[in-house]
């Protein structure tokens, strides 16, 4: 079992389908399948940079892939519901049980609500998702109707994910469009995830550095 079968899985693709289309009427942003294989393949990345095994990598990306099907169930609490129907998925690979439980602890911890970083593939995944901010996550381009998500998230015109390994430094460089959405307001609703990408840091032994427009803000 690899990350490929799980991204040509039929069940998956379509609780991630389902998923994201009940975002949309909620008014949420894109967690289409596009997003999924972005936190996946950054998931991979980080472990690769700080030198973890490419099997630590593999089960990254499948935790990556899978992160968000618990919204096919419902928003809330959809960070457990996916890690208990990702259970049930997995159960019939040929994963171990350590593999296995690796990739649904790191589902069922990636909400900033009621998770956190545990492990290496947990701290991954968080660092490779909340790090996901760019303008076209907005499904409506009206500037009319954004609501203060939509704000904040096409206001970024620039998302840089960086790593410098020999500082030990995971840094995310963003321009924002202070005329769209102000400083105030992104961190309003961004400052308790890049918290959590700190801890995420933190526990793959560096530092997480957040830039908005030149400047360090944290």
């Amino acid at each position: 079992m690899n990350y490929s079968d799980i991204k040509n899985n039929e069940e998956v693709k379509e609780l991630i389908r389902k998923g994201n289309q009940d975002l949309g009427v909620l008014g949420y942003t894109d967690h289409s399948e596009t997003h999924c294989v972005m936190v996946a393949q950054r998931a991979a990345f980080v472990l690769k940079k700080f030198g973890y095994s490419e099997q630590e990598q593999e089960l990254a990306k499948i935790a990556g892939y899978m992160h968000d099907i618990g919204n096919a169930v419902n928003r809330k609490n959809h960070a457990e519901y996916g890690a208990i129907l990702a259970n049930e998925i997995l159960k019939n690979t040929d994963l171990t049980v350590k593999e296995r439980i690796q990739i649904i602890s790191a589902i069922g911890n990636h909400d900033e609500s009621t998770g956190g970083a545990k492990d290496i593939i947990s701290a991954a995944l968080i660092i490779a998702d909340k790090t996901d901010v760019r303008r076209n996550r907005v499904r409506v381009k009206d500037k009319s109707t954004f609501d203060i998500h939509d704000r904040v998230n096409y206001a970024v015109t620039e998302s840089k994910l960086k790593i410098n390994v020999d500082k030990k430094v995971i840094s995310l460089n963003l321009q924002i469009d202070e005329s769209i959405c102000t400083m105030y307001e992104y961190f309003d609703i961004f400052l308790g995830r890049m918290m959590m990408c700190r801890g995420a840091a933190e526990l793959l032994d560096a530092k997480f550095k957040l830039t908005a427009n030149g400047s360090k803000v944290l």
